[in-house]
């Protein structure tokens, strides 16, 4: 029982004659704490301010310290007499009622009814999400570093970069059989071309890129999946000073098709999430359209032929990881194969958020292509590089 409302009935005890002490002496023992506090008892007389008699007050309060201390010597003497312990006491009855019965002349003990608090209904709807939309939008400006044979072209520059990526995906928590992931990538970056006499500005990043992913569980994380990337890009990009094409509209274009297995993994937080998909079966369709223009052996085609058709296995795995609420680390791996050739993207991006508006990227991109011509320097090796600062924005559905 709580010490203050124990307090409280032993003063009206008091009040009205009862010989609080002995009552509550010979209630049960029952194991609690002794409250160091109540060993000196101080008088209560003229606290208020009003010239009242409370001798009676202390009296009582003075009793009521005596018995306790009393129960407690009692209970450490003698443990086996203690029933009791007042952290583990049992729940406190239901509250009931008596009725009367005249049909048996019996009285009749049922539990009273609490009525359920008054909560208004909430009576809006609920919307159910079958597909997850993120759609991250930023602009940039950049500086970049190419290699000298990297595929589409391009120079090295500061120049500005526009970057949407968006993202839909089956809800997994609705359908936890399926895996149904698609990202929809376009890259644009415009710079000055200052070395040019030709023309005022070049495309240093000009890439649409669209990833699919359809699965269906095998076992606890793994899926029978089939994949599917195209990439491309719109503008035309031509060598400095001249008038040749490096790279256009569908010249290089990709297509790349994947049968196989996937293990996806996220953690209970999503910090670090892991998708890898591995295809036994592919097929993948390298296109240049413009070979009158363009010469077809830089992508990896046959002179004189728009396409080259190629069947083996391939490889995808991607990698994000929250490091810390600011710091995101994504990355992602690619290689195909037709048991002749090989050719592989490996992609880093760290995204260093300063607020919800602004952050900075460091991406690098490393790629290689033992299809295309050798170089004499990065042999068949190309890589990039881009450190860019700028705006960005983020729009999700949950």
């Amino acid at each position: 029982m709580n010490n203050r409302i124990l307090s409280v009935i032993i003063c009206v005890l008091a009040a009205l004659g009862v010989e609080a002490q002995q009552s509550y002496q010979f209630m049960p023992l029952i194991y609690e704490r002794y409250d160091a506090g109540d060993s000196v008892v101080a008088p209560m007389a003229g606290t208020s301010g009003l010239k009242t008699d409370d001798a009676w007050l202390n009296r009582a309060r003075q009793a009521r310290h005596d018995a306790a201390r009393r129960r407690h010597a009692m209970t450490i003497a003698n443990p086996d007499l203690v029933a009791f312990n007042a952290d583990s006491l049992p729940a406190a009855p239901a509250p009931v009622v008596v009725k009367a019965d005249p049909s048996t002349a019996l009285l009749a003990v049922q539990e009273k009814a609490v009525p359920a608090p008054d909560v208004p209904e909430d009576r809006r709807e609920t919307k159910v999400h079958h597909w997850l939309h993120t759609f991250n939008p930023s602009l940039h400006f950049t500086q970049s570093y190419l290699s000298g044979n990297w595929y589409q072209g391009g120079q090295n520059n500061l120049n500005v970069l526009a970057d949407v990526n968006w993202e839909f995906n089956l809800n997994q928590t609705l359908h936890p059989k399926w895996l149904f992931n698609n990202t929809l990538h376009y890259k644009l970056g415009v710079a000055t071309a200052s070395g040019d006499s030709l023309r005022n500005y070049h495309f240093s990043e000009d890439l649409f890129q669209f990833n699919s992913q359809l699965g269906y569980k095998a076992v606890e994380h793994w899926y029978y999946s089939a994949n599917l990337q195209f990439k491309t890009q719109f503008f035309k990009n031509y060598k400095t000073n001249t008038h040749d094409l490096t790279a256009a509209f569908l010249s290089p274009g990709e297509l790349t098709l994947g049968l196989g297995m996937t293990y996806n993994y996220k953690d209970k937080d999503e910090i670090k999430v892991l998708t890898l998909a591995i295809s036994p079966l592919s097929y993948n369709l390298k296109i240049c359209r413009d070979i009158d223009n363009l010469n077809p052996t830089a992508f990896g085609i046959d002179e004189g032929r728009h396409t080259k058709h190629s069947f083996g296995s391939s490889l995808e795995g991607k990698f994000t990881w929250k490091i810390t609420p600011q710091i995101i680390w994504t990355s992602r791996l690619y290689a195909f194969t037709n048991y002749h050739y090989v050719q592989g993207d490996w992609e880093n991006t760290f995204d260093f958020s300063i607020n919800k508006y602004l952050n900075t990227k460091i991406f690098t991109h490393l790629r290689y292509d033992k299809s295309a011509p050798r170089h004499d320097s990065w042999h068949y090796w190309q890589f990039k590089e881009i450190l860019s600062f700028g705006l960005t924005y983020r729009f999700a559905t949950n």
